[in-house]
């Protein structure tokens, strides 16, 4: 625990160096600029697909007629706007998550080492070729417990929790993998993985609750609707913000880890060899050293004929 709260105060700090500002600005300028322009394109389409879908159910339709009657039938014209936004949520966290783990981490970790364990070797276990394949490898899975729990978020106390876990198991997958890529081998990455697996999960998963503050934004209904072009960008330099501060918090944590685990390692290959090491300085000690105690001390020896 002590490991965690340490770890988690450093990474707060270093969000607030320079360095960490101004990566945290690329990712906003170019996934928010993406966004508007796939907003652009797609917008009116995809308004017209959800509202035709809209209609095709009774249930709907039933809602629409029930809000009209309590005089709020200007509200059934928010709901696929809603929906629309609703739906690339998933998509904008994923990707911001993905620029974040590809661009920035790399950058948090080389600042956490060469300020904090610049005596750490680097051995390289890792690569960007695996930190990819992991990458989509896990965004493929979490963009499938997404797609299988939804239902499930119509529970009200189940919404709080299975996004969070979800984006928290994505999150300690990508960033636990490039936080030891330059520094640990395969069998260190793997040992620290076994060893610590619970610690990480649990910075993942509070990661996770920090990324849920954007959904204030999405939350506001029709005013976001209404000040998207101003709001997007602001959402998503706040992921880039959690996202930025979970990489320092795994950098922190997985580099003292690891160089907690290289020190038992080392001590533990060398205290086999304490015993040779004795047994070689004895052999070379010369006869006369292992005489009687009374002879070492100075004492004549006993000559037989004195005792007659």
């Amino acid at each position: 625990m002590s490991s965690l709260l340490d770890s988690f105060w450093r990474a707060v700090m270093y969000c607030l160096h320079p360095r960490v500002i101004v990566l945290s600005i690329l990712p906003v300028v170019i996934m928010g600029a993406l966004s508007l322009t796939v907003g652009y394109l797609y917008w009116e389409s995809a308004l017209i697909a959800v509202r035709a879908s809209l209609e095709s159910y009774e249930l709907v339709n039933a809602m629409v007629h029930w809000l009209e009657g309590i005089g709020l039938g200007g509200l059934h014209l928010v709901l696929a706007p809603a929906l629309v936004l609703f739906l690339a949520i998933p998509l904008i966290v994923i990707a911001t998550l993905l620029f974040v783990a590809m661009f920035m981490a790399p950058s948090m970790v080389a600042l956490v080492a060469s300020r904090r364990f610049p005596q750490l070797e680097r051995k390289r276990g890792g690569s960007l070729p695996g930190s990819i394949m992991r990458s989509l490898g896990s965004t493929l899975l979490a963009a499938m417990a997404l797609v299988v729990t939804v239902p499930l978020w119509l529970v009200p106390p189940l919404i709080l929790i299975l996004p969070p876990l979800i984006w928290g198991w994505l999150t300690y997958r990508v960033m636990s993998y490039d936080a030891l890529a330059d520094h640990a081998s395969r069998e260190e990455r793997a040992q620290l993985f076994r060893e610590n697996r619970l610690p990480l999960l649990g910075i993942g998963v509070l990661s996770g609750y920090l990324g849920a503050a954007p959904s204030l934004l999405w939350a506001s209904g029709a005013m976001f609707i209404a000040m998207a072009p101003i709001l997007v960008p602001l959402a998503i330099w706040i992921y880039t913000l959690v996202f930025a501060f979970s990489s320092l918090w795994f950098a922190h944590y997985c580099l003292a880890a690891l160089e907690q685990l290289r020190k038992r390692n080392s001590a533990f290959t060398q205290a086999p060899h304490a015993p040779a090491a004795t047994d070689l300085i004895v052999d070379k000690l010369p006869p006369d050293s292992f005489q009687h105690p009374a002879s070492s001390l100075g004492s004549p020896a006993v000559r037989p004929d004195s005792l007659s």
